[in-house]
């Protein structure tokens, strides 16, 4: 474990705000546990993807514009999410190609944002987590994350420290759940199909929780299983690796 204590800023991310908190509440803990000073800078907005995936470059220019100074003071940006993360880190340098200030700005804020599982192990050198979890696991790898950031090994080696807990491998791990953030609007017809697949890959394993560490693609999956009538529960990777599985699965009611 490095022994700094660096100053991080939580990007919480839309949907972690609006639909699961406890997402953004594990991510402090174990942020915390890494040895890490967590603020939630207050004047974080949208990564501006669904514009920018929507080809609205003047819209995700003018979000990156003013959620840049918010991140800018801080040692490192995480994000629960490999898509938002990706956003910033691939895409937010591009948007400001013509104004050399914010284009260095950008580019500075880019080189210290990481995904949450990877800044976990890759930069604070975390190898096991203080979490027990009774179940058989089914881990699906999000597009962003995977293909942008190189999110593989990374919450596999830490859930392999989780007590209790056996991970199962997906027969196609590569393959998109179909929600694509803009993508599931605009093409609902190829996106069905492509979470029908992901849900029978799921089921597959055997599995009775499903893993991931993009929200808004376990929203799309865990909306498919119960509509298949699945008893298989949905939680984002952060709250088992920070012990937190008191409140429901995604897609369930309060009880």
């Amino acid at each position: 474990m490095a022994d700094a204590k660096p100053n991080v800023a939580l990007f919480v991310t839309c949907l972690v705000d609006l639909f699961r908190p406890s997402v953004g509440f594990a991510a402090v803990k174990l942020l915390e546990q890494a040895g890490c000073e967590v603020a939630v800078p207050r004047g974080q907005t949208c990564c501006g993807q669904p514009a920018y995936n929507s080809g609205d470059r003047a819209d995700a220019t003018d979000i990156a514009r003013r959620t840049i100074p918010a991140l800018q003071p801080f040692d490192y940006v995480v994000a629960p999410s490999g898509s938002c993360a990706g956003m910033i880190r691939k895409h937010w340098p591009a948007l400001f190609e013509n104004d050399r200030e914010m284009s260095r700005l950008a580019i500075s804020v880019a080189e210290k944002t990481w995904e949450l599982t990877s800044f976990l192990t890759d930069v604070r050198g975390m190898t096991s987590v203080d979490a027990a979890y009774d179940g058989v696991a089914a881990y699906h790898h999000s597009c962003s994350g995977l293909r942008e950031l190189g999110v593989r090994e990374q919450p596999r080696k830490l859930l392999e420290s989780v007590r209790g807990l056996t991970v199962k491998d997906l027969a196609h791990p590569e393959e998109c759940c179909g929600f694509g953030g803009t993508f599931a609007v605009k093409y609902p017809d190829i996106s069905g199909r492509m979470v029908s697949d992901k849900a029978e890959d799921i089921e597959a394993t055997g599995a009775d929780t499903l893993l991931a560490g993009d929200l808004g693609c376990l929203m799309n999956m865990a909306g498919k299983l119960k509509r298949r009538g699945s008893a298989i529960r949905v939680r984002h990777v952060a709250e088992l690796l920070a012990g937190d599985t008191g409140a429901p699965a995604i897609g369930e009611g309060e009880s």
